[in-house]
């Protein structure tokens, strides 16, 4: 498998690279959609423009996702599944009953196990990001990762805080909410408190200013190279 480098490099196809103004187009119709879909969410608006949010936004991402898949599975040793969102929300147990997301999320996964962390993009039209993470954990799980920030945590903070001032890395939203307390047997006052009281572990960061003359595909490529060193203590934790 090749390196961070040569994912970065020759490891980006020329079908890929020839392909990043078709991606950059496409963000740019997903915002207009999505501005357009947040102001009229609602069945009888989106039913007759379903077809033109297929052919410009979901079937280019499914592009996107397959190829990018390829690439993370290059970047870290591991393949990885790719999965794009539907647009369609889950109002079942929700008080917010608008029936569409007006975003486009993707995630790739590895196969195993679940907890394993994960990529992902999001864009908007008031955002464009990538990160990385594991945005839920529960029971054993969770035991467990508490355990390794209380005992060898020192190296992922150490990690996060360099990729917080290198690349603009935050803790991100998803997933969900923290405890508003540091869960016990764990003491107030320790050193990895906030991380401690989180459900899960994700991250994020924008892309760089430039991503249009460099290329969607190569941009979301080396923000993942800012997050590896993360990724790594993650799967050593998780994986």
């Amino acid at each position: 498998l090749a390196g961070p480098s040569d994912v970065l490099g020759c490891g980006v196809s020329e079908r890929e690279q020839a392909m990043a103004d078709g991606f950059a187009e496409m963000i740019d119709r997903s915002n207009v959609f999505f501005s357009e879909l947040a102001q009229n969410n609602r069945r009888d608006w989106f039913e007759p423009r379903k077809a033109t949010y297929e052919a410009e936004i979901r079937k280019p991402a499914l592009l996107m996702a397959d190829l990018l898949a390829e690439d993370f599975a290059r970047l870290t040793g591991k393949p990885h599944a790719p999965k794009v969102f539907r647009i369609y929300r889950d109002v079942r147990f929700s008080k917010d009953k608008r029936p569409y997301n007006a975003h486009l999320h993707m995630i790739w996964r590895p196969p195993s196990p679940d907890t394993a962390p994960a990529w992902f993009f999001g864009t908007a039209p008031d955002y464009v990001t990538m990160g990385m993470g594991t945005p839920g954990l529960a029971g054993p799980a969770l035991t467990g990762f508490r355990a390794f920030l209380d005992t060898e945590g020192d190296t992922l903070a150490g990690a996060l805080d360099e990729a917080s001032a290198t690349a603009g890395v935050t803790l991100s939203s998803w997933g969900p909410a923290p405890l508003k307390r540091v869960p016990k047997p764990y003491p107030p006052d320790h050193p990895r408190a906030d991380l401690l009281r989180c459900k899960g572990f994700t991250v994020e960061r924008p892309l760089d200013a430039d991503w249009r003359a460099m290329g969607l595909l190569p941009a979301i490529l080396g923000g993942a190279e800012t997050l590896l060193p993360l990724w790594r203590e993650l799967d050593r934790a998780l994986g």
